[in-house]
């Protein structure tokens, strides 16, 4: 019988805890690395592509894509950690949807071990046994295999998964997709569900929303499901990046409700824009966290919010201080010692104040306190309180003739929390991974994987034997002991 996997995909689990079930080994070689991207594409010194979380098996297999063209061409392998040994790989026909930076492309291993990728036309094909050379590999399509095999060419053109894959208890899977083209069931921009045995439903962005006309969920936001497994939550937006958050019955898709994502200081539209990674996090009382971009733009550093909302989305406490292109990660209260307030559970946010749009340069990464606030000092308004925050380490350069304390930004999104050791692990633009010492709130182990690149978010994964995972200028490296 096959086991749950160590780190299922996005966030490591369908509530994107990014919580190790394991001790992590101290991160002082590089083990292995390979490459994620065959032909990165560069803007000057910048790479604007979301990478895909690897996800990894109970028998210490890693799961990762790989871009191979310009900006398509995509395809998955399997990686023994131990030995580093390529045991399959498949190349799938996933097509990009419309885009600005380049979205992530990953799939989710399920409970009972297969792994589902994405594939062109809305497809899914799930690996039987994702920790084996060969293995049965099955498709499906949310809208009928039969009405795809009826008419492949035009809704392979432009029926496009667009958000990592999650998973639930029972091995059904969610995910959001975008309609670009005439199909001919008609198909709109929505969220769709197949549970194990290839069962499926879907439902349109437009009927879950309120007067805001959205048409679609936003680009990378994975689906979150909350600790039954009853309600799954995604956000959609409109042309314009405005939005709602919804909830839904993970079995019907039927609404349960919805928000409009509002800015908490100018109580306009935020923003929900398709160049981030934001994905709902849901915490283990139920209560749900999403970052959205400020609304006027800039008002706010770029930082955007961290909002907050209890099971039922209602607005609940102060929002967090930074939510753009940014997942926050659950650090449980006792992997933080010197913390002795209410909550069971903090947490870990960047907390970047970028030089040049209104903020001074010092990038931070920060444990925040749900339920206790403070004013900011950037914004005046009332936000969750900081608990410990850390500073970057390498100076920026392109800014320290202006803002003499700038230093290169954090790059992470859903960062590998470890509470047996009581540490998180963080990449960073100057190319280095390092271990948070909570504890100590030292930066206290690092090792240096690129000579730094100006990147988008990436994930950190920690897998059962303990090796990190960091991925870093179109690598991923395995960090071990």
């Amino acid at each position: 019988m096959a086991s749950p996997p160590v780190w299922s995909g996005y966030g490591g689990n369908a509530q994107h805890y990014a919580l190790s079930k394991f001790f992590s080994q101290n991160i002082r070689r590089i083990a292995w690395s390979t490459p994620i991207d065959l032909n990165p594409q560069y803007s000057g010194n910048d790479l604007l592509i979301h990478y895909g979380s690897p996800a990894i098996t109970n028998t210490n297999v890693v799961v990762y894509t790989i871009k191979t063209g310009t900006d398509s061409g995509f395809m998955f392998a399997g990686r023994r950690i131990w030995d580093s040994k390529l045991i399959w790989s498949s190349m799938s026909d996933y097509v990009l949807p419309a885009h600005g930076w380049t979205p992530s492309v990953s799939g989710v291993i399920t409970p009972q071990g297969a792994f589902a990728m994405p594939m062109a036309g809305g497809g899914i094909a799930l690996r039987a046994q994702p920790d084996m050379p060969s293995s049965s590999v099955s498709k499906t399509y949310f809208y009928g295999n039969a009405a795809h095999a009826a008419d492949p060419a035009d809704y392979d053109v432009a029926v496009k998964i667009c958000t990592p894959i999650t998973a639930d208890s029972q091995g059904t899977i969610y995910f959001g997709f975008r309609v670009e083209g005439a199909t001919p069931k008609g198909l709109h921009g929505g969220v769709a569900r197949i549970d194990r045995f290839g069962n499926s439903t879907f439902v349109a962005a437009s009927s879950l929303s309120g007067p805001l006309p959205v048409n679609h969920p936003v680009m990378n936001c994975a689906p979150a499901l909350n600790p039954t497994g009853s309600v799954v939550y995604i956000a959609l937006n409109d042309d314009n990046d405005h939005g709602y958050l919804a909830a839904l019955n993970a079995k019907t898709l039927a609404l349960v409700r919805s928000v409009p994502l509002i800015d908490p200081k100018s109580k306009t539209y935020a923003l929900a824009i398709d160049d981030g990674t934001a994905s709902p996090m849901v915490g283990s009382d139920g209560d749900v966290y999403f970052g959205v971009l400020e609304q006027p733009w800039y008002s706010n550093h770029d930082r955007g919010w961290l909002l907050h909302f209890d099971a039922n989305l209602i607005p609940k406490g102060a929002p967090g201080a930074f939510g753009w292109d940014d997942t926050p990660s659950l650090v449980p209260s006792s992997a933080v010692p010197s913390y002795v307030g209410p909550s069971r559970y903090l947490l870990l946010t960047k907390y970047n104040n970028y030089a040049g749009i209104g903020g001074d340069g010092v990038n931070k990464v920060a444990i925040l306190d749900p339920k206790n606030s403070m004013i900011d000092p950037i914004s005046g308004s009332t936000v969750m309180s900081e608990v410990m925050t850390v500073s970057g380490v390498t100076p920026d350069q392109q800014f320290r003739s202006n803002f003499p304390n700038a230093v290169r930004e954090w790059c992470i999104n859903t960062a590998a929390i470890d509470p047996w050791n009581k540490c998180a692990y963080i990449n960073s633009e100057d190319g280095v991974l390092y271990r948070w010492n909570l504890k100590t709130n030292t930066l206290d182990r690092s090792i240096r994987l690129t000579s730094g690149v100006g990147e988008a978010y990436t994930p950190t994964a920690i897998a059962r034997d303990g090796t990190v995972f960091a991925i870093n200028n179109a690598t991923l490296f395995a960090v071990t002991n």
